[in-house]
């Protein structure tokens, strides 16, 4: 088995594309279909009742992982519809950058929550800015890749394929600053702690601790993507479904699942407007 593996050329000369090299397994759709409608109801009904707009982006996320294993139930029966493929190729590829969205939100209103914009290494204003840019951008990439990858030709997957790869190289580029931003914030603000951090106004350090799980999983999952694509449509990875549910769909169920759980909704600043509150600092000869 070669670990790269482009696109193949057959004895008589035609090329060996196919948009499946199996068939879609029904009752593995099937069971993700349920079990990520299951789980996006739920984080609806959370956000709702928490009224923790941030989580919005992921609650589409979840929607984008839904309809596109619905999809697959569809390709399970004519898997040459175009149609149907690019549907779960595409939602499937671009619902863990939604989910990276309120990921990222959701550092900034922690550190606004603690009171600590001075311990972070990106101005706050700027904070959640940067890094929903950066994701806008991963997924701008891999769904113009995934668009034009619909269009059925070998040509325009071959050059849907490229575009989808740089749109997965930003989001890991981007998650990587992210996780080192915030574990340099979690570090000084345990040197030097705010009276909100040091109080325990909010449980910041378990919230932190599921950002760093979250972040970790989705970027397994980018890695994954990334290995999958550079083999190209003849590799080992895309040839295999097995491999699709264990590093994208119980990935990405075991992300809802952690937030469903540990549910951020208690930060003390949910719209985010709060940025220009001085910081708190705890002083120590006082406390003393």
């Amino acid at each position: 088995m070669e670990l790269f593996t482009r696109i193949d050329t057959l004895a008589d000369g035609k090329l060996d594309f196919k948009l499946y090299r199996y068939t879609p397994s029904f009752p593995a759709a099937i069971v993700a279909t349920v079990i990520f409608a299951i789980l996006s109801c739920l984080h609806i009904w959370r956000l709702t009742k928490a009224r923790a707009w941030y989580f919005i982006p992921f609650t589409i996320g979840g929607a984008f992982e839904t309809i596109g294993y619905a999809a697959r139930i569809i390709s399970h029966n004519n898997k040459e519809s175009v149609p149907a493929y690019s549907v779960q190729a595409i939602l499937i590829l671009v619902a863990p950058a939604l989910f990276a969205a309120s990921i990222y939100m959701i550092l900034g209103r922690i550190i606004i929550s603690l009171r600590a914009q001075h311990l972070s290494l990106i101005p706050v204003r700027w904070l959640t800015k940067v890094f929903v840019c950066g994701d806008i951008v991963s997924f701008s990439l891999q769904a113009a890749g995934g668009g034009i990858q619909a269009s059925g030709t070998i040509e325009a997957y071959d050059r849907g394929e490229k575009i989808i790869l740089a749109g997965l190289f930003v989001q890991i580029v981007v998650f990587g600053i992210f996780v080192i931003t915030s574990g340099l914030f979690h570090r000084k603000c345990l040197q030097n702690p705010t009276l909100a951090a040091r109080e325990n106004a909010f449980p910041w350090k378990l919230d932190l601790n599921v950002l760093y799980t979250v972040s970790i999983i989705i970027l397994v999952r980018s890695i994954f993507r990334v290995v999958e694509y550079l083999q190209g449509n003849g590799g080992y990875l895309i040839s295999h479904e097995v491999f699709l549910y264990i590093f994208d769909a119980v990935l990405m169920a075991i992300v809802m699942i952690v937030f469903l759980i540990w549910y951020v909704d208690h930060l003390q600043y949910k719209d985010g407007n709060e940025y220009d509150l001085e910081p708190c600092v705890v002083d120590e000869t006082n406390s003393s």
